[in-house]
């Protein structure tokens, strides 16, 4: 169960890789990176539980009101990767947080163990 954590940390870093070229990198490559860093620590068996319960109640509370903001479903991937619309922008920001949330409730109950 532990090399699942492995697995999200790349993820993780690969995510905050490719933020490189988006218009706000300052915003989510911290996100993508305090991710990477839970997913390590849990990796090697250091969980602390009390950040990962605040981590995922932001991510899950900021990826809500991300995907509540869009004003029609886009989709996620339309011809391209590209933003062709802030609703598709939106999208992808919130399931980055959902994704992110999860994570974080998943290393929790794996630290616990």
């Amino acid at each position: 169960m532990k090399y699942i954590s492995l697995i999200l940390f790349l993820i993780f870093l690969l995510f905050a890789g490719w933020q490189y070229n988006d218009p706000d990198p300052i915003l989510w490559i911290p996100i993508y990176g305090i991710a990477a860093y839970c997913a390590w620590n849990s990796f090697k068996g250091h969980a602390n539980k009390e950040m990962l319960i605040v981590l995922a109640t932001i991510s899950i509370a900021a990826g809500i009101n991300s995907w509540t903001q869009m004003t029609a479903w886009e989709g996620v991937i339309t011809e391209g990767l590209s933003m062709k619309t802030m609703n598709q922008e939106l999208a992808r920001e919130s399931l980055g947080l959902g994704i992110c949330g999860v994570s974080f409730l998943y290393f929790l109950l794996v630290g616990k163990k």
